[in-house]
C-alpha cells in the first residue's frame, strides 16, 4: 500500500469515526428545539416531556458500560454498525410515537444503542494514528464535538419548521442508517483497537490510581465547565436581566476558543509533554474559576464580563482535554473500551450533580455556578497531585 493510499485510508476511518461519535451527540441537541411543542403534540404536560430528554441520557449513560464490555471481547466494528442500526430503528419508530410514554421507552433506547461510537472512538482513534498522533486527532475529534451543540439546535428548529417534532428522529435515523451502510461497506478501514491483556473489567479500572488520575480530573475539569454553561442561560436572564443573545455569545466565543486550543494540544504535547499539556490546561481552568467567583463576589453583574473571564477556561480545556483523555486511555492498558466508558460516564455524573448542587440557587446570580465550578477544578488539581502518573 502506498503512502498516499495509506493516508486515504485513515481519511475514511477517522470520518467514520467522527461521524459515530457525533450522532450520539445529536440525539440530545437536534431534538432539543421539538421539546416544548411535545405537550400540545403527544396530549401530556411540560414536565413530563423533559423526561424524553432525561431518558436519553439514563440510556447513554448505561449504553457507555455495556459496550464499554462488549467492547473489550468483540469486534468493535461489527458492534459499531449493529449500534448505528440500532439507533437508526428507535429514531425512526420514536418518529411514528402517539404517546409520550412510548417515546420516553424509544428514548431510553435510542440513547443506549448512540453510546457505541464515544466508547469506541477514543481506542480505535489510538490504534489508527499511534500514541504520537493520537492526541492531535483527539483533539479534532473534540473540536468537532463541541461544535455540534452551537449548530445542531439550530439545525433542529429549522427540521421542525420543516416537519413538526417527528422530523429530528427522521433525520436521525436517515443519518444513522447511512453511517451505519458506510462502516459496514468500508469497515476495513477501522482499525480493530487494543484488547485487554489481562481481565479484571471495570473493577480493575477503578482499583487503578494512574487510571484515576486521568480519568477523574479530565471529568472533572470538564464537568466544572458543563456546570457554568448548563446554569449560565437563567443567571444571565433572570439574575442579570441579559437576555439569551448574551449566552450565545458566551458560548460562540468559548467554543471558538476551546477549538483553537484542542488543535494546539497535539503540538504542546509534542513539545513539551502529556503532563504540560494537562497541567498547564488545568492551570488555566483554575484561574479561569477562580477570577469569575472573585468577579461574583464583588457584586458586579456584566454578561461580557464573564463571557471574557469564561475564555481562558476554555482554552484550558481545550489544551489538556485530548492530553488527558489520551492519559486515560493508555493508563487502561489495553482495556480502551472500558477506560473510554467510564470517562465519559464520570464526565456526565460530575456535571449532572454540579448542576444538581446548583440548581436551587441558580436564579440568585453568578456565585453559586462559580463556587462549584471552582471546587470542582480545586478536586481536579488534587487528584493530579496525589494520584500516580504515567
Amino acid at each position: 500500500m502506498t503512502s498516499h493510499d495509506h493516508n486515504a485510508r485513515r481519511r475514511v476511518a477517522f470520518t467514520l469515526i467522527v461521524a459515530s461519535t457525533l450522532l450520539g451527540i445529536a440525539g440530545t441537541d437536534l431534538v432539543l428545539p421539538a421539546i416544548p411543542f411535545l405537550p400540545e403534540a403527544l396530549g401530556t404536560t411540560h414536565a413530563r416531556a423533559q423526561y424524553v430528554l432525561a431518558a436519553f441520557v439514563v440510556g447513554a449513560a448505561v449504553g457507555l458500560l455495556a459496550f464499554g464490555a462488549l467492547g473489550a471481547r468483540l469486534d468493535q466494528r461489527r458492534l459499531l454498525v449493529l449500534s448505528l442500526l440500532g439507533y437508526s430503528a428507535a429514531s425512526g419508530i420514536a418518529a411514528a410515537s402517539k404517546s409520550v410514554e412510548l417515546l420516553i421507552v424509544l428514548r431510553f433506547l435510542q440513547g443506549f444503542a448512540g453510546a457505541a461510537g464515544a466508547v469506541f472512538a477514543p481506542g480505535m482513534i489510538r490504534a489508527l494514528f499511534g500514541d504520537r498522533g493520537a492526541i492531535p486527532a483527539l483533539g479534532k475529534l473534540n473540536s468537532v464535538e463541541m461544535l455540534a451543540p452551537a449548530f445542531a439546535p439550530v439545525v433542529g428548529a429549522w427540521l421542525l419548521r420543516l416537519g413538526g417534532w417527528p422530523s429530528s428522529f427522521v433525520a436521525i435515523a436517515a443519518a444513522a442508517l447511512t453511517a451505519a451502510i458506510g462502516v459496514a461497506l468500508l469497515g476495513k478501514a477501522l482499525p480493530e483497537a487494543a484488547k485487554p491483556a489481562r481481565g479484571g473489567g471495570y473493577l480493575r479500572l477503578l482499583r487503578d490510581g494512574t487510571f484515576m488520575r486521568y480519568a477523574c480530573s479530565h471529568a472533572l475539569v470538564l464537568g466544572a465547565l458543563l456546570v457554568i454553561v448548563f446554569a449560565a442561560p437563567t443567571v444571565f436572564i433572570v439574575s442579570l436581566e441579559a437576555t439569551l443573545a448574551d449566552f450565545i455569545v458566551m458560548q460562540i466565543v468559548g467554543i471558538a476558543a476551546f477549538v483553537i486550543a484542542a488543535n494546539l494540544s497535539g503540538r504542546l504535547a509534542a513539545k513539551r509533554g502529556r503532563e504540560t499539556a494537562i497541567w498547564t490546561g488545568t492551570w488555566l481552568a483554575a484561574a479561569s474559576a477562580v477570577a469569575i467567583l472573585i468577579f461574583a463576589l464583588s457584586g458586579a453583574a456584566r454578561p461580557l464580563a464573564i463571557t471574557l473571564l469564561f475564555i481562558p477556561f476554555n482554552i484550558g480545556l481545550g489544551l489538556r482535554g485530548p492530553a488527558g483523555f489520551h492519559g486515560a486511555v493508555v493508563a487502561a492498558k489495553g482495556d480502551d473500551a472500558r477506560g473510554a466508558a467510564i470517562v465519559v460516564v464520570a464526565i456526565l455524573a460530575v456535571a449532572a450533580a454540579g448542576t444538581a448542587a446548583v440548581a436551587p440557587f441558580v436564579a440568585t446570580g453568578i456565585l453559586p455556578m462559580a463556587l462549584a465550578s471552582t471546587v470542582l477544578v480545586a478536586l481536579a488539581l488534587c487528584v493530579l497531585a496525589a494520584l500516580p502518573r504515567l
